[in-house]
C-alpha cells in the first residue's frame, strides 16, 4: 500500500458553507478544514459512482420500473404507501 498523495487546491465556497465546515471542525467532527472538505468530496464521489452504477443497471434491465411494477414491488415487500398530506395555509 502506498502513501496517500495530496494536492493543494484553491476553491471558492459560499460563506454559509465555509462557516458550516469551520463549525464542524470546532465541534471536533473533523481534525481540519482540509480533512472536512476531503471527506465531503469523497462521499460525493461515492454517491455519484452509485448513481452511475444504478443508471447502468437500469439501462441493462430495460429502464426504470413502471408505476405498475413499482406497485407490485411495494405489495411484495409489504411497503404501504402513505397518503400525501394536504398542505393547509
Amino acid at each position: 500500500m502506498g502513501m496517500t498523495r495530496y494536492e493543494k487546491l484553491a476553491v471558492s465556497l459560499p460563506s454559509r458553507v465555509a462557516e458550516g465546515a469551520r463549525r464542524a471542525v470546532r465541534a471536533g467532527r473533523a481534525p481540519s478544514l482540509s480533512a472536512y472538505v476531503a471527506k465531503a468530496l469523497d462521499e460525493k464521489a461515492a454517491v455519484d459512482d452509485l448513481a452511475t452504477l444504478l443508471d447502468r443497471m437500469l439501462a441493462e434491465s430495460g429502464g426504470p420500473l413502471t408505476a405498475a411494477e413499482t406497485k407490485a414491488a411495494d405489495r411484495a415487500l409489504g411497503v404501504a404507501k402513505r397518503p400525501v398530506a394536504k398542505r393547509t395555509r
